[in-house]
């Protein structure tokens, strides 16, 4: 059989294992975070955030086809999508690996026929880089879920081995056909993620060495330069400056010539078109050929871009989903500039404490505004008194962080100096190197890291490297021994990465090079790109893949920097299988072995099903306010593709402060009616009351909010104040706030339970919680001012007290969601039950409720486990408590039997042994001792392992484990009292032994 027919057999079997592997771990559901919404966003071609995805959607929108009607399958064969792009993208980079390798064999053998022994080496090295690449952390985590990076990873694949096969044939002729694809796929790419356009700059230096006669150092850097202006050009010129100029072609035909939206772009489009056109005639005309595929490629790059007019299409559809709703050229390029998200300083900006002295015009905002574009607002930017080159250290939200992180004192100022320890230590140590070592050494556990010792380290296995680093590793609890994140490679994929590394520089300097640059842009480039401020909401691996796709070339390149060792003691054929079999051990094999049970996320439901919860806490018709993603796509992917509780109307207030948004809650979605915002739309368009400060004007008693919002909306003069700068704008005169209750209409729309319709106030007063007024408390004032009770108006658990408005008095628990209600009832005794709607949140935990198969699956994510303290500690045992409270033994023991039945049988985290306390209380209340027992024994054993191992890194690591510690002895004394009340004699001697044990600690705490 001869090499191409291995070759492609090979590739093909890599693509299958890899396929197969994640097909069997896939999950078969939505996920967190922004699976939901693109899901959602797919199977009805809708508008997802900045900057979007089009290609993406469409072509997940023919996998949901795959589950021919049944709603509930859609998001699996949406997830096999990302499963079967990344399978290909392992066939790819086996391709990737061999070329290079072969490459190699064909320059030693002078151009004669591979020898048996040399065809072991070539496939035993592709084998070996695409698996090990196959079963690491960061990309096998993507492959399994309705996300961007898989199909952006398969995109990346295809380009770099793209350009091989150029090379390969750049002799021949009609071989510049490749570059042509190159450009095609790269401007496909773009309707996924950018990150493939980070290939360019290695592809331009592999060109060089291809073309230029002579190789010298200059040469190759006027390539590398040529790289990144051409990536220049495509991320700014191509993909903004197209845009922005057909904007203000557009603003020109609509204000100056009086013609239709989108004509001056379409009149830009055709200009484009016909410059290209024309130009690609010239370079055939005159027979300039670089000139011809530049141009050729230019215009297929723009073809590939061109799926973005999907958005533009669906956007003027209006679509449930419809982000930002770019419409039209100024709002589309709004859109793809990402100005939702703000800009982080990349060349110069200020320091952390730096103060603003001046500030500057940065430019126009336009809208649509009848049938001209308007200027909406003007774009500003601040000066600053302490600014600097480079800024790293410059967000003001994140103070504490840095001064901490510095080891600064409080009005101590930062230097340079540390502007570059933060950059060395957290940006690249912190968020990339941490990163590439969870890939190739190995995870500590799957918590999310920021600084702690005990959370989202990389770790090797190798105990004396791993207690230098972390301490405690001789006194790891059981959880941490057994816990499935908890993945060690002992260092050799690195090992193996780095054997291949130094064997490809010094066997083949020229294409180790290009290697290098594909592995520095997409990583450390995006690390000076992104300039991350601490303390994100998620780990950020996923925008490094990449990077770890380039190391696993020279993972795969490990095996023949093996074979040339071995080669001295063996013949190059047994030196080649011995390679391979190493290869694949150190690799693949470790890989799959330690990763494989917490990327099995088949057994997975919670996203799903506490979307479910949230809608199903609510009565019919409901107004749901949420805030953030976790608890705001899973609604979006529930409603939009199974079509659950479509009656309730889902409002994220933080995009409720988007004029778009505003305009959107005012139209029926599905079957829920519009908010009943009694706002006229040109009142809260653009640029027009955007916030509205406070300013307080003496005002006694309370004000009807009805007449707050009269006068801020005033557009009458003397109702606005004046700035220093002259402008007249509205302000909110005071914070006590109040609705005049219609009692009749309560009661007629069922609000309140009949228990306590006794307790109905004839007013609502309270203090409004904020120094502002934005849209989403508009809206949220209009909606109080004009519902009159007709819809129930619930918040999800997880909204952040700010945003309740100061409401907080008149919110009950009924489970997952806050219910509005007009009630007092004993909230001034600190009556904990007057705050629960007992009976019905029992109703939901025993008949409405879902739990995400968390009490049987082998693996919960960290997303997931950090509901389980909200479970178990507010839903299950507060409720169980009141009902006790409320003589009601039957339905608490209901509740904690369910709870037994459907929570974890591990402990995952000290906040969540904490939150048990109320519900093994209730346990032993009900009668239910043995399984009180069993979870009190289970978490003592937790927290006494994890005290003693908090203690030990304590050791040699003072005060860093100062958080985790508190809990621990806060759970202590909590497990001591719920124990107090019992019989259980054995238990009791356990926590006091505890107890006794840290009694120091105790005693420290107190006297701080």
């Amino acid at each position: 059989m001869n090499y191409t027919k291995i070759n492609n057999l090979l590739g093909w079997l890599c693509a299958i294992i890899a396929t197969l592997t994640y097909v069997l771990t896939a999950e078969k559901t939505t996920s967190w975070w922004d699976t939901g919404e693109f899901i959602a966003s797919a199977y009805k071609m809708q508008i997802v955030h900045q900057p979007g995805a089009p290609l993406f959607l469409m072509i997940q929108n023919v996998f949901s086809n795959l589950a021919f009607g049944d709603t509930a399958r859609i998001a699996y064969w949406m997830n096999i999508g990302s499963a079967v792009c990344s399978g290909l993208t392992i066939m790819f980079l086996f391709w990737t690996i061999t070329a290079l390798a072969k490459k190699y064999f064909k320059h030693i053998n002078k151009g004669a026929d591979f020898s048996q022994a040399n065809l072991i080496q070539i496939m035993g090295a592709g084998l070996v880089g695409a698996l090990a690449y196959a079963f690491t952390d960061t990309f096998w985590f993507s492959a399994v879920e309705s996300e961007v990076y898989a199909m952006s990873s398969l995109c990346t694949a295809i380009v770099f081995w793209g350009i091989l096969k150029w090379e390969e044939r750049a002799d021949e002729p009609g071989a510049d056909r490749w570059l042509i694809f190159i450009a095609y796929v790269m401007g496909l790419s773009i309707g996924v993620h950018l990150l493939n356009l980070l290939v360019i700059p290695a592809i331009a230096l592999l060109i060089y060495f291809k073309r230029s006669k002579q190789v010298t150092t200059g040469g190759a850097f006027k390539a590398l330069l040529i790289g990144v202006v051409v990536l220049g050009l495509i991320l700014w010129g191509v993909i903004q400056f197209l845009i922005k100029f057909a904007a203000y072609f557009d603003l020109f035909f609509v204000n100056s010539l009086g013609m239709g939206f989108g004509s001056g772009a379409a009149f830009f489009a055709i200009l484009v078109i016909g410059g290209i056109a024309y130009g690609i005639f010239y370079s055939i005309k005159k027979a300039k050929p670089i000139l011809n595929i530049a141009l050729l490629s230019l215009s297929f790059i723009i073809l590939g871009y061109s799926s973005f007019s999907m958005i533009l299409i669906r956007a003027k559809a209006d679509p449930t989903l419809n982000n930002s709703d770019p419409d039209n050229a100024f709002t589309f390029l709004s859109y793809l500039n990402r100005e939702q998200y703000g800009d982080e300083p990349l060349f110069k900006g200020r320091f952390f404490d730096a103060q603003p002295i001046d500030v500057e015009d940065a430019g126009n905002v336009y809208r649509k505004d009848g049938e001209k574009y308007v200027v909406a607002k003007k774009k500003s930017q601040y000066k600053y008194d302490k600014e600097t080159l480079f800024p790293r250290i410059y967000s003001e939200k994140h103070v504490d962080y840095y001064r901490d992180f510095l080891n600064l004192g409080p009005n101590e100022s930062p230097t340079m100096t540390d502007n570059l320890k933060f950059f060395f230590g957290y940006q690249i140590g912190q968020m990339y190197g941490r990163y590439l070592f969870w890939n190739f050494v190995g995870r500590q556990n799957d918590q999310q890291g920021h600084g702690s010792f005990t959370e989202g380290n990389w770790i090797s296995g190798i105990k004396f490297i791993d207690n230098i680093r972390l301490g405690g590793q001789n006194d790891l609890p059981e959880s941490e021994k057994t816990d499935p994140s908890r993945n060690t490679y002992f260092f050799l994929p690195l090992i193996l990465g780095i054997l291949g590394a130094v064997w490809h520089f010094g066997k083949d300097q020229k294409d180790a090079t290009v290697v290098g640059l594909l592995f520095f842009f997409t990583g450390l480039a995006i690390v000076l790109y992104l300039n991350q401020t601490p303390l994100q909401p998620r780990e950020r691996d996923y925008a490094y893949a990449g990077s770890f796709y380039a190391f696993s070339i020279w993972v795969g390149l490990g095996v023949l920097a093996i074979a040339d060792f071995l080669s001295k003691k063996l013949n190059a054929k047994n030196a080649g299988i011995a390679a391979t079999v190493v290869g694949l051990l150190a690799g693949p094999v470790l890989l799959a072995k330690e990763n494989w049970n917490d990327h099995d996320r088949s057994e997975k439901y919670l996203a799903r099903d506490m979307a479910i919860n949230y809608l199903e806490s609510c009565a019919p018709n409901a107004i749901l306010f949420t805030y953030g993603d976790n608890d705001t796509y899973p609604l979006w992917y529930a409603q939009e593709v199974e079509g659950i509780r479509t009656d309730v109307r889902v409002v994220n207030l933080s995009l409720l402060s988007s004029d778009w948004y505003m305009r959107q809650a005012m139209e029926k979605v599905n079957n829920a009616d519009a908010l009943p915002i009694n706002i006229d739309k040109d009142k809260i368009k653009d640029g027009v009351r955007d916030v509205i400060y406070y300013r307080e004007h003496d005002i006694p008693g309370y004000v009807d909010i009805q007449d707050l919002l009269t006068l801020m909306l005033s557009d009458n003069p003397q109702n606005k104040a004046q700035l220093q700068n002259g402008e007249l704008v509205n302000l909110l005169p005071t914070k006590k706030m109040q609705l005049k209750i219609d009692k009749s209409a309560v009661l007629a729309n069922n609000v309140v339970p009949s228990k306590w319709q006794g307790e109905i106030v004839d007013t609502m007063q309270w203090n409004y919680s904020l120094n502002y007024v934005s849209r989403a408390e508009l809206s949220m004032l209009s909606i109080l001012a004009n519902n009159n009770w007709k819809r129930p108006i619930y918040f999800t658990t997880t909204t952040p007290e700010e945003n309740y408005m100061g409401l907080d008095r008149y919110l009950v628990s009924e489970g997952f969601a806050l219910r509005l209600m007009p009630i007092n009832v004993g909230l001034a005794d600190g009556d904990a039950s007057a705050l629960s709607n007992v009976d019905q949140t029992y109703d939901n935990i025993v008949n409405k409720y879902k739990w995400g198969n968390i009490g049987h699956a082998k693996y919960i994510d960290p997303d997931s486990y950090r509901y389980i303290s909200m479970y178990v500690g507010n839903i299950f045992g507060e409720t169980a408590q009141i009902l006790l409270a409320q003589n009601k033994k039957e339905e608490a023991h209901k509740v904690v039997n369910h709870a037994y039945d459907n929570m974890p049988k591990r402990a995952y985290l000290m906040s969540e042994v904490m939150s048990y306390t109320t519900l093994i209380d209730a346990m032993y209340k009900v009668g239910e001792t043995k399984k009180a027992n069993e979870i009190v024994e289970r978490n003592l054993k937790f927290l006494k392992e994890n005290m003693a191992y908090y203690m030990a890194i304590a050791e040699t690591q003072p005060n860093l484990e100062y958080r985790n510690m508190r809990f621990g002895l806060a759970s202590i004394q909590r497990y001591q009292q719920v124990l107090s009340s019992t019989n259980e004699t054995k238990l009791k001697e356990e926590v006091n032994s505890i107890f006794e044990t840290y009694r120091y600690l105790f005693e420290q705490a107190a006297q701080e």
